[in-house]
């Protein structure tokens, strides 16, 4: 029987020991971190200001901008602050509160993504009752649904994790408090918790992959019958950015948080969890917005309306 001590707070190991390196980490991730929040508040802006994207593809890529930037938040602000002050303990609350808040809105996110494939679908699959399906209280309801039950999976993961005692070492080998560290150092003799975690994960991840998978699979039977090359091309561009992402997405989130604690952790588990927390926000308004003909006309009406005279030019 283990001797358990009360634990009031962790460590977050980061990346280096060297106060050097660790300033360095702070300032690069800052730039990182504010690059990703001022492009999803664009996205964010330009879709609620602008009449020419209210459509449900932009309404969705609206809500999926804002569980970036809440998303990207969480964890990055306080890694940069540990790394400047080199301090990089956390409270057993706010270690609590963050798993609680990335879990949900990553949960969310993945929601979101799963519902984008499913207005794809219908755009390419059913485009004479597009407007009827994704009627404004389907988008509505179905993006309701996906941030209650990310906070529901969230709040479980959370009350799971947390239910156990923790004894041992207080370090946690990553950069923010993620779910397979915890557990490590967890003092529970059953495994039903550890378990439970990842059969949630796995169901959750699988259903959402699983109706991807369908939409993409008959989207993609009807694009092949598009007699035109162009038209082919055409719709491929609309899916092929998000089954990227979502891919990219899904695949980091898994190696994360859908896999059995290891007992030697390692940097790999560390570049992954960078990846899993920044990449997606930075390339989303890439891949999907600021790429896109509709966005970048309005980000120029957006920017007449601003600066009527021309004092301000930006070439996108």
């Amino acid at each position: 029987m283990p001797n358990i001590t009360a634990i009031t707070e962790f460590i977050l190991m980061g990346f280096s020991d060297i106060h050097e390196l660790q300033t360095l980490c702070g300032v690069f991730f800052l730039v990182m971190y504010m690059a990703a929040l001022i492009s999803n508040l664009i996205i964010i802006t330009l879709i609620t200001l602008d009449l020419h994207l209210q459509t449900p593809m932009y309404f969705f890529l609206k809500n999926l901008s804002l569980l970036d930037a809440f998303f990207v938040s969480v964890p990055i602000p306080k890694f940069c602050v540990s790394n400047l002050t080199h301090n990089s303990s956390i409270s057993i609350h706010g270690c609590a509160f963050q798993v609680f808040l990335m879990t949900s809105f990553a949960a969310g996110e993945v929601f979101i993504l799963t519902g984008m494939s499913y207005d794809r679908y219908v755009a390419i699959c059913s485009p004479l009752h597009y407007q009827t399906i994704m009627s404004s209280r389907m988008c509505v309801l179905m993006t309701a649904v996906s941030w209650v039950t990310g906070v529901i999976i969230g709040a479980i993961y959370t009350a799971g994790t947390f239910s156990m005692p923790f004894c041992g070492s207080n370090v946690i080998p990553q950069i923010f408090c993620d779910v397979p560290s915890l557990l490590r150092i967890s003092c529970s003799e059953t495994l039903v918790v550890i378990y439970s975690s990842l059969g949630m994960g796995v169901c959750v991840g699988l259903f959402c992959f699983i109706c991807v998978v369908i939409s993409y699979f008959y989207i993609f039977s009807t694009v092949l019958k598009i007699p035109t090359t162009k038209g082919q091309s055409k719709a491929f561009a609309t899916c092929i950015p998000h089954l990227t992402v979502f891919t990219v997405f899904l695949a980091t989130a898994c190696f994360v948080y859908v896999k059995l604690p290891s007992s030697v952790p390692s940097m790999t588990d560390r570049i992954f969890s960078v990846l899993y927390t920044v990449l997606p926000p930075i390339l989303n308004p890439v891949i999907y917005s600021l790429r896109n003909t509709d966005v970048k006309c309005a980000l120029r009406r957006w920017q007449q309306n601003l600066c009527p005279r021309g004092l301000l030019h930006v070439t996108f």
